[in-house]
């Protein structure tokens, strides 16, 4: 499953962790981009493929695909490698960054590690991130409950046979959708968002009527024991609208609405206040 991309010098690198294989698999396209700054990574690599297909004759079986998502929040089938081929990719490419990468691959795996035995440092990087963000205490630890809910979510969606992205991505979309009346590209545009986190941007009443629509969902199959994504679709829509109604009952009460416009990311404001 593809996880949060990690940094190398202000540069996203989308990787997934292969549970079965105990390895990374990093998008090549993005490491091209980081070592060689050409304006044309993909003409790079394109190139560099063709040169190195016929001196390393297992290049087309060590190099697979995956779909990641892009800027544009959609996914699409994307080269990738796993840690031994990268770094026997980046002997074939002349770079100054060659060397720092290798570092920077080796705290990647050090801390995949790390989190593997002691799980709770995953949450306290996870905390002091978002402290120094300036994110308050309160709405910390929503959002840590809120990251729970959805691994039990996409954990129960998995043994359910739902495996795709783009079947992840419409049900995120129709959970969103039944409680807010908005799709995640709506929700997005609302905000003021580009790449940035939805959910890191939500108010803690955002977070709890968004972990009402998942824990509805996962609750709804395991009561049906739908199986395949069209079914567990049918079953969860009726119980998606639960949090739709009570998000309606509570601002018919307080006369205004919870979802707001407001961006708690610094970098999210920022794209408001330049357009």
């Amino acid at each position: 499953m593809q996880t949060k991309p990690s940094i190398f010098e202000q540069k996203e690198i989308r990787k997934v962790w292969n549970s079965e294989k105990g390895d990374w698999y990093f998008s090549v396209i993005d490491i091209i981009e980081v070592l060689t700054e050409s304006p044309r990574p993909r003409k790079y690599w394109n190139d560099l493929k063709t040169k190195l297909i016929t001196e390393w004759s297992q290049l087309s079986a060590d190099i697979g695909q995956l779909k990641l998502k892009a800027s544009d929040w959609k996914s699409y089938l994307t080269d990738v490698a796993d840690t031994k081929t990268i770094l026997r990719l980046i002997q074939s490419i002349p770079s100054k960054k060659a060397e720092p990468f290798k570092l920077w691959l080796a705290k990647v795996w050090d801390e995949r590690i790390n989190e593997i035995y002691d799980p709770e440092l995953a949450v306290e990087r996870a905390i002091s991130t978002y402290r120094k963000k300036g994110y308050d205490e309160g709405w910390i630890q929503q959002r840590l409950k809120s990251i729970d809910i959805r691994k039990e979510l996409t954990g129960e969606w998995n043994q359910r046979g739902i495996k795709e992205w783009v079947e992840y991505a419409i049900l995120t979309n129709e959970i969103l959708k039944w409680w807010s009346d908005m799709t995640t590209s709506e929700y997005r545009d609302l905000k003021w968002l580009k790449k940035e986190s939805l959910k890191d941007n939500m108010s803690n009443l955002e977070l709890v009527f968004n972990m009402l629509g998942e824990v509805s969902s996962t609750e709804i199959m395991k009561e049906e024991e739908s199986i395949g994504f069209e079914k567990v679709k049918e079953a969860s829509e009726k119980w998606w609208k639960v949090a739709g109604v009570a998000r309606k009952q509570l601002e018919k009460v307080t006369k205004k609405s919870i979802i707001g416009e407001k961006a708690l990311w610094k970098d999210a404001k920022s794209l408001k206040e330049k357009s």
